[in-house]
This record gives structure tokens, sequence and C-alpha cells, in this order.
């Protein structure tokens, strides 16, 4: 039986091509980082733009939220590293990161540190408490590096894709990667791990027009997907929902079934190319990057759905947990008029 996707719009940003977006962890924002040196921050409740300003006059390809430091950064074909306060877009940083375009940014989700990918072949570790110091090149590719991303249920390791057909897994502590994972016929673009505790997975999307979902304990191949007819430019476990987003140069973006891996809808916005995704966990909210804009979605809804029956037993689903209570047969003893059960 197919899953009930109910999809709702929440912005619709026409724009020049976007190659980057963002999700704030916190505002309703999403940072749109578009290919003629331009950058969006848009709200998606109000659809407005919140902050716009000219980075360069060379495309971006990355940018992402700092939340914590409210920053955001951005990598640029000029080969350098913008830093900006998102609040009053003073510029706090600027050097020189690589010596060819940078493909993608990652932010450690709790150490100062970020990582960053380039047409150069090398991944970088900065560390900006140390005056955004370089603390270690990552070398091992043999041609551009298209995405990084770090593991959630392991922050030490993130992995790499690389136009040398390979995805690479990498430790922080370590300049050789972990192992390589090889399938793909053509350069791999994006890859992203899948958060759940019960599979050791990550993703990837390539040239080739396929999508392989990868066990990186076993370093098989678990599944692979062929449902675009052009390249496979962005791939998303959606943590809060069992589905794997695919986004293509064709323009579709697909909703696969991440257990059973049945194709359950296609979107499409008739903004061309789609080039990049964002999610939050614990958000039915996904941000997407088009050839001719910016789209924002909501899943289903983020409030759980609730039940009772008449014996007492509450019911509530949330995304794809499921919690149960009997309140009948709950210690209420202790508690007063409209406190809250645990």
């Amino acid at each position: 039986m197919p899953l009930k996707i109910d999809v709702k719009k929440k912005l619709n940003a026409r724009s020049e091509r976007v190659k980057c977006v963002d999700l704030h962890p916190t505002e309703p924002w999403v940072l749109a980082v578009l290919y003629d040196g331009n950058v969006f921050i848009y709200n998606y409740e109000t659809q407005s733009v919140v902050k716009s300003f000219e980075v360069t006059d060379q495309p971006i390809r990355s940018g992402r939220f700092i939340a914590r430091k409210q920053w955001i950064v951005i990598g640029s074909d000029d080969m350098y590293i913008r830093v900006y306060n998102y609040n009053t877009t003073e510029k706090v940083k600027t050097f020189e990161a690589h010596m060819d375009y940078i493909r993608s940014i990652a932010i450690h989700p709790t150490l100062p540190y970020m990582l960053t990918s380039s047409d150069d072949m090398l991944i970088k570790l900065w560390d900006w408490e140390k005056g955004w110091v370089n603390t270690m090149i990552f070398e091992s590719h043999s041609h551009y590096v298209m995405q990084v991303a770090f593991n959630p249920k392991d922050t030490n390791t993130f992995a790499s894709a690389s136009l040398d057909h390979t995805i690479k897994v990498w430790n922080l502590s370590s300049l050789v990667p972990n192992f390589t994972l090889e399938g793909h016929e053509k350069g791999v673009n994006c890859v992203d791990y899948y958060t759940g505790s019960d599979k050791p997975y990550l993703v990837s999307g390539g040239d080739d027009g396929l999508v392989k979902v990868w066990d990186y304990q076993t370093k098989a191949c678990v599944q692979t997907l062929d449902g675009h007819s052009h390249n496979v430019s962005c791939v998303a476990f959606l943590p809060d929902r069992p589905l794997l987003l695919t986004g293509s140069e064709d323009g579709s973006v697909n909703l696969w079934h991440s257990n059973t891996y049945r194709l359950e809808t296609t979107l499409s916005y008739g903004l061309d190319r789609c080039w990049a995704v964002s999610y939050l966990k614990g958000s039915n909210t996904i941000a997407l990057g088009y050839d001719n804009g910016t789209v924002v979605i909501m899943l289903g809804k983020d409030q759980p759905v609730a039940s009772i029956d008449n014996t007492g037993k509450v019911i509530i689903a949330k995304h794809n947990e499921i919690l149960t209570q009997n309140v009948r047969q709950a210690d209420v003893s202790q508690l007063g008029d409209g406190e809250r059960m645990q």
C-alpha cells in the first residue's frame, strides 16, 4: 500500500540559478546561494526576503548557516570562503580556502569545525575557534570533490562524493580514508547519511542517473534506484519520514520509501534542473534549489496525531514514531488538574 504523502508548498521564490539551500534550525528561514554571486535569506512562513546581498561576481556553489554563531558561510568560484553575521550582514572573515572552485561546505554539529571540498580534489578542515586555521587536508580523490557530509551518528566521521566515481569515508583523526565505495559508472555528485539508528546506511547520486544505497559497515551496495533520466544532483534520507529524496537535472524530485525502495511520488515545480536539498531533524520542512528559484515544502503536519479508545489507551503518532499510554492505569494521585502526564 503506497504511503499517503501530503505535500504543502510553503515558498516558491523565483530567482537566478540556486546551487545550494540550507534551512535555519530555529528560525523559519532558508538560505539560497545563487550562481550569479548573490545570497538570499527567505522567511518561508511570510514568503518574504529577510536579507539579500551580493557576495561576489563569481558563482557561489555552497552556503551554510552556523546558527550558534549567527553566521552564514559562503564558498564561491573565486576560491574564497566568506563569513557574514546574518543579522547585520557584516563580514566576519574572508580567506582563500582552495586552489579551485569550492563545491561543498559541511558544518560539524557541535565542534567549531567546517569541512570544505573543491575542484582542487582536496577536502579541508577549518577551526573557527582558532581563527579559521586549516587544521587538516584530506587528499585521496583523483577528481573534483562535489560534496562532503558528516555522519550524524558518529560525528568524527564523514563521507565525500567525487567525480572520480567513488565515495570515500574518512575519520577526523586520520588523513587516510577509512575505505572507498565503488559502483557508480560516472561521477558521484552527492552523498547523505541515514539518521535512524536501525541501519548503517548512506546514499549517493551520480552522473550515471543512478541512486545507490550503501551499508557502510559491510561496504556493500544494498540497493540501486533508477528513476531519473539525467544526472542526480542531490540526495537526502529524510530523518522523520521513511522517505529517501532524490533530485535531478531532469527537473524532478523523487520520493522513495526508504524501507521498500518503492517510488512513492514525484514532485515537479517547473523550475528546470534541481540542484540542492536541505532538511531538518524533527521537522517536516524541506527546501529545494532549482535553476529558476527556491521551493520550500512541508510533508504532512508537524503536530502529532493522537487518538484514545474506550479503555483509556492513548496512541500518539509523530512522524515515524508511535507512542502509547494507558491513562486509566497511570498513577495520577500526585497530579493536579491540568498537569502533564509523563
